[in-house]
């Protein structure tokens, strides 16, 4: 399996002249799961958009590299051909376009001319994934995302990740619209990914009842746009208990929030 390191430092992102990030550090290996997590409005999402390169998030300061390799330098499709996969909060609705016919294309775009996947071999994969996510068949054949429920379209994302197999993903709140049975189902799929494959992440969430399913090496407490806590398990089931005014209170912040998710 190929080892990936994703390297943070020092990121700062400005949206629309705001700063909204002032300052991140975070280092995600192979096999590592980072969950990061804080109140509404402290720069979870924008470090996700900022990494994948979304032209609204302005990076105004600071490195993000992948296996030493300058992220910030790469066009969008060629972050995703090096290895990093987004998992988006909302996805969004492609009319015209099959879901199929989107993942055949976006899986050959990662591999070297010559070596694209055979039609049976991709198939194949699909249907065993999709089973395993226990979504109908027919969605393969359906516009990406068009017409999805919310639950539906956050385990299409997930199929994503199972068949393009990347190095280091960023699961942005996929557990939010899921109930209970949809959430299991999720999270032992990126359990298996991260299995089969070694999956480094990034895990994006609000709330502990994810990292029930999905166990973080480390956790991450995003305030102020900066990291202000970090920690094990522990930290993550101390929050869900206690919520985050422990925090505020022990490093004497008021207000938490930069007005950016």
């Amino acid at each position: 399996m190929a080892e990936y390191t994703l390297e943070i430092k020092d990121l700062h992102v400005s949206v629309e002249g705001k700063e909204i990030l002032k300052g991140i550090d975070l280092t995600v290996k192979s096999g590592e799961f980072h969950a990061v997590m804080g109140p509404n409005g402290t720069g979870k999402s924008t470090l996700a958009q900022a990494i994948m390169g979304h032209p609204k998030y302005e990076i105004t300061k600071g490195s993000v590299t992948l296996n030493g390799e300058d992220v910030l330098e790469m066009e969008v499709d060629e972050r995703a051909r090096a290895g990093l996969f987004l998992a988006m909060q909302y996805p969004s609705e492609v009319t015209g376009v099959t879901t199929s016919e989107f993942l055949r294309t976006a899986i050959n775009a990662r591999r070297e001319e010559g070596d694209e996947i055979s039609l049976m071999t991709f198939i194949k994969e699909m249907d065993k994934a999709l089973d395993q996510l226990e979504m109908d068949k027919n969605m393969a054949q359906r516009y990406l995302n068009e017409g999805f429920s919310g639950g539906e379209k956050k385990r299409n994302e997930i199929l994503q990740l199972m068949l393009l197999k990347p190095g280091i993903a960023i699961l942005d709140e996929i557990d939010s619209g899921l109930d209970i049975d949809a959430l299991r189902i999720v999270a032992d799929a990126v359990n298996k990914v991260r299995e089969e494959t070694n999956l480094g992440a990034i895990i994006i969430t609000h709330y502990q009842r994810l990292l029930n399913y999905i166990k973080p090496d480390f956790v991450h407490v995003i305030m102020q746009g900066r990291i202000v806590k970090s920690g094990g398990p522990e930290l993550a089931e101390r929050l869900e208990k206690e919520g985050y005014e422990w925090i505020k209170e022990e490093l004497g912040i008021e207000d938490v929030t930069v007005g950016q998710n």
